[in-house]
């Protein structure tokens, strides 16, 4: 399939579209390349977190707006789902009326909170997205009732996503067909149309407007577009397509808390997905989803076969031990910075054409 296709915006250099086909594919048959429950899991959570750095990258890449209110975001869609399912109302009616739901209060939230404040500065802004994702955290945990507070919300899935779901007898290529494998590709075929619906969005005249803004916001206003209701818009799209990241995370983990889906944790590493691939891309974010998401879940075993490697010589077990994973993590941060200072993708493209 040819990238126009997919979308007007190429990769822009051969080797991040040979990284972005390797990850497709990756991810495409993942429990038939990388058979096992630990990557299986890691799979899903990068398709999850592609649609979550992804739709930051819109705001912060495309339109310039600083926020830290994504993962309010990113809990609603996740409640949405959790809510109904553990109250007892299990089926695909359940599901499909939560996500979407969800996706449609998050998306009125995200254009309130821009209505009211995207005129003023962006560092203000900034301030007030904080301030309510810290509010929206606290009601998570306190209102016990709803949320289920720090304990979070455990629940049944529809009986073709359930582990004891077999659609067929036989595995296939040694994969047993069961309800965690069309869970995952459930996650995968969703996350790719909303990947590419975000391409689609950021390379219409709407996305182009957007980057307009995010050039030159005063130049935008001057030609005539009314550049509070754009941002307002990539704010609600951007909201929304969060909650729907956060129902599949809810899907994946069945369950769905504080910790979860809200910590602020989890907004850093939103930022350096998209810091890492490459700001205003969106490519990018998708590279440094798989980066970070792999660091967290086999840094620690690589680091321990090092140590255990390295058990003879002075200072090296102890630097590579597991522990110190987060130390390495950081160091892998800096070192992308410092040579591909616009990301990945975002270096490669100015690479191309110089």
């Amino acid at each position: 399939m040819r990238w126009r296709i997919v979308s007007g915006d190429r990769p822009g250099h051969p080797v991040a579209t040979a990284l972005l086909l390797v990850l497709l594919v990756a991810l495409a048959f993942a429990p038939f390349l990388f058979p096992g429950t630990r990557s299986v899991a890691a799979a899903a959570r990068i398709c999850i977190f592609i649609v979550l750095a992804a739709s930051y990258d819109i705001l912060l890449g495309y339109t310039g707006i600083v926020s830290f209110a994504h993962t309010m975001f990113f809990a609603i869609g996740a409640y949405g789902v959790a809510i109904p399912l553990a109250n007892g109302w299990i089926g695909w009616d359940a599901v499909l009326a939560g996500g979407l739901g969800g996706a449609a209060l998050a998306a009125g939230i995200a254009a309130a909170i821009g209505l009211l404040s995207l005129r003023v500065r962006k560092i203000f802004f900034s301030m007030i997205t904080l301030a309510v994702a810290s509010l929206a955290q606290l009601l998570a945990t306190q209102w016990r009732d709803i949320t289920g507070g720090e304990d979070g919300l455990t629940f049944s899935l529809p009986r073709i996503l359930s582990p004891a779901f077999r659609l067929l007898s036989d595995p296939v290529l040694g994969v047993r067909i069961d309800g965690r494998l069309i869970t995952y590709y459930l996650i995968f075929a969703v996350s790719l149309a909303l990947f590419w619906l975000m391409l689609r969005i950021v390379n219409s005249p709407f996305g182009r407007v957007l980057q307009a803004i995010r050039e030159n916001e005063f130049r935008a206003e001057a030609l005539g577009y009314r550049t509070i209701v754009y941002r307002t818009l990539a704010s609600a799209l951007s909201a929304g397509m969060a909650a729907i990241a956060g129902a599949l995370m809810a899907l994946l983990l069945r369950y769905n808390g504080p910790e979860a889906t809200m910590s602020f944790a989890i907004m850093v590493d939103v930022l350096l997905m998209v810091v890492i691939g490459g700001m205003g891309t969106l490519y990018g974010p998708a590279l440094g989803a798989a980066v970070i998401v792999l660091a967290q879940y086999y840094l620690q075993p690589g680091l321990q076969a090092l140590s255990d490697a390295a058990g003879a010589l002075p200072l090296l077990p102890a630097l590579f031990h597991p522990d110190r994973w987060l130390l390495w993590l950081g160091v892998l941060f800096i070192l992308i910075v410092y040579f591909l200072p616009a990301g990945i993708v975002g270096s490669l493209r100015r690479r191309s054409r110089a």
